[in-house]
């Protein structure tokens, strides 16, 4: 999936491509941009294939977006053997019309940023957490998405408002500690900001990231509260969280080429639980490529001083040859762990899901809902709910090269599952797939309970990055983003797309209520004068309160539903308008809501607009994070 970057990565490759350049990989001649195109991207993009962008698309990308993606983004192994000045060539032959690049936001190491200022508080208070706190990016343990203590009614939630933006570049959902606010983003800044108004605590400019920070308190630090996040480098890093001082940096935990981070740690007692997730699927569109070697892992490391206590591959079964048409692969690869895990202590266990396969090696470890020991990593139990889904970008039915024999439909998991504790009864493990289906799995076995159907299902979902419970329902969000845009039947031949919300009952999976996305008004900054591409599918994680479910959608609408009833109650366009952002930003566009889902604490709600997500669409380069709060 990729999840995003299908991860910002890093969208990330289960999810979509965003340049996809062409197998072969000749040397550039010099710094000619258009004969660089011609020879390493023009295949995929020109005319565009599969999820790749069209030439025209990319013209009206920022040119930052085209560098970020081939320096560190989904698209960098494609760039391997380029020079800073063939890529800088290369978009700029894409967007003749966009500005370039100041000398700064050339560097990897801070991508690119928002021109203006970073508004520096003029109270720095100490942290105090509140009963109002969302401290990680699946609120709790169990990973719920559910704030029972919101600081605001449901009664009060027709009445929100915008009461501040901030811009950044590939911004991600923030953390709320108290009245502290904690977010990364893909410039490199790590952002501690004041909750209420928007203003700059401090930032931390070298950690280029798009998870969400998590924040506990920890007697290491010397505030007695630490943040820690997983970095595009492949490590974690805890930063005092009052000050923003560094204080250790975990040691590399993947070097394979094409490993990323893309899912959120998570922390329980003394450890943090990291997924890890990879881009090979883009990698492996190569023909010099031997695919594929890549196994997802979860790793946990020590809270005080982030060594690494165990890793665990999702895929066990030991590298083997694969001979096929005059070349030699290898396998089994893939399993990605795309979402944050869900930590279970009364049983000891942390759960995680994985993404697909990439090879004709049979894996039972793709696809899977795994739950591991938390002190040892060992697998207790695994279930994998759809076998031979090998999957490389690019592959059709007669593809060779690096592709599967077979290309299976790429139903990853990409949304953290939960541990759903009833009223009354038993707990039940909740998981959503690409596929459009919603699963319950007993958490002491791993034996499927039920499985419902709620969308059609396809590469970028189906069930995308997120799904929420409340005390009563699951809330599942379905993009079926690829059959708004294909016509005909779907390839199950037995439901067509399906965007939209549903609530389930977590102990039998039966569909309580379901509400359609609306067809409603929107206009991404990209498409300038051109008529609207937007596309109102539903990818991105909910969030819930008492009586409230908030859900964004990539049409850059935000909408919060009557939890019963699933009836809308209030709604926002984060695209009818332009904002004057605290950091000194002008006329900052909104887009589309993708990905990571909203964060509801102390009275107010936060989501992330013009995020660059696994479908690639609606992006600005630069988004816009939007704070709301009661109009009272």
């Amino acid at each position: 999936m990729r999840r995003s970057e299908k991860t910002g990565l890093v969208v990330t490759c289960c999810a979509g491509a965003v340049l996809a350049c062409s197998p072969a990989l000749p040397a550039a001649p010099g710094t000619d941009g258009d004969s660089i195109f011609e020879q390493r991207c023009k295949s995929c993009h020109d005319p565009a294939i599969e999820r790749a962008p069209g030439r025209a698309e990319l013209a009206a990308r920022p040119r930052a977006d085209i560098v970020r993606s081939l320096t560190s983004g989904i698209m960098a192994p494609m760039a391997e053997g380029l020079s800073a000045e063939q890529i800088q060539s290369v978009a700029a032959y894409l967007t003749p019309g966009s500005a370039p690049e100041t000398p700064a936001e050339q560097r990897p190491a801070a991508l690119s940023a928002p021109t203006g200022v970073d508004p520096k508080c003029q109270v720095n208070a100490p942290i105090k957490a509140g009963k109002n706190d969302w401290p990680s990016a699946g609120f709790d343990d169990a990973s719920t998405r559910y704030q029972p203590n919101p600081g605001l009614k449901a009664s009060d939630v027709p009445k929100l408002k915008l009461k501040w933006a901030f811009a950044m570049s590939g911004g991600g959902q923030p953390t709320v500690i108290g009245d502290w606010l904690f977010t990364t983003n893909r410039s490199g800044k790590f952002y501690a900001l004041d909750a209420k108004t928007g203003c700059v605590h401090w930032v931390v400019n070298d950690a280029v990231s798009r998870t969400t920070p998590v924040v506990v308190r920890a007697s290491m630090s010397p505030s007695g509260w630490a943040t820690f996040v997983a970095v595009a480098s492949r490590v974690v890093r805890a930063f005092d969280a009052q000050t923003g001082a560094e204080i250790w940096k975990s040691q590399v935990l993947e070097d394979h080429q094409s490993s990323v981070m893309s899912g959120s740690p998570v922390i329980a007692g003394e450890r943090i639980f990291v997924p890890i997730s990879s881009i090979e699927e883009v990698t492996a569109m190569r023909k010099d490529y031997v695919c594929c070697t890549f196994r997802g892992s979860l790793a946990a490391l020590d809270l005080k001083s982030g060594k690494l206590l165990w890793k665990t591959y999702m895929i066990s079964a030991p590298l083997q040859t694969i001979h096929r048409e005059g070349k030699d692969l290898q396998g089994p690869a893939g399993a990605a762990v795309w979402a944050a895990p869900t930590v279970d202590r009364k049983r000891g266990l942390v759960y995680a899901v994985t993404g697909d396969s990439y090879t004709d090696a049979d894996t039972d470890g793709a696809d899977a809902v795994v739950a591991l020991d938390m002190k040892t990593g060992g697998v207790k139990w695994k279930n994998q709910v759809t076998a031979h889904d090998n999957f490389v970008i690019g592959c059709g039915p007669n593809s060779a090269g690096n592709c599967p024999t077979t290309v299976g439909p790429d139903y990853d998991f990409g949304a953290s599952p939960i541990l759903f504790t009833p009223m009354r009864g038993k707990q039940v493990l909740l998981a959503g797939q690409k596929s459009g289906i919603a699963y319950g799995f007993d958490p002491d076995s791993g034996a499927l309970l039920w499985k419902t159907a709620v969308g059609a299902g396809s590469a970028l979902g189906g069930i995308e990055w997120g799904i929420a419970a409340d005390r009563e329902h699951l809330f599942v969000p379905v993009s079926d983003i690829l059959r708004l845009r294909v016509a005909g039947p779907p390839p199950s031949g037995d439901m067509a797309g399906k965007p939209g919300i549903s609530a389930l009952d977590p102990a039998t999976g039966s569909i309580v209520w379901q509400t359609p996305a609306p067809v409603a008004p929107c206009h991404y900054a990209n498409d300038k004068d051109k008529p609207s591409s937007c596309v109102r599918a539903q990818s991105a994680a909910p969030g819930a309160m008492p009586g409230i479910v908030f859900s964004g959608t990539m049409d850059g609408w935000f909408r919060a539903y009557d939890a019963k009833s699933g009836k809308i109650v209030w709604e926002y366009s984060t695209t009818a308008q332009s904002y004057d952002t605290v950091n000194g930003v002008n006329g900052q566009p909104g887009g589309s809501i993708d990905g990571m889902g909203p964060t509801i604490a102390g009275g107010m709600v936060y989501t992330m607009s013009g995020f660059n997500g696994a479908a690639r669409v609606g992006s600005n380069g630069v988004n816009v994070l939007l704070a709301f709060a009661v109009d009272r």
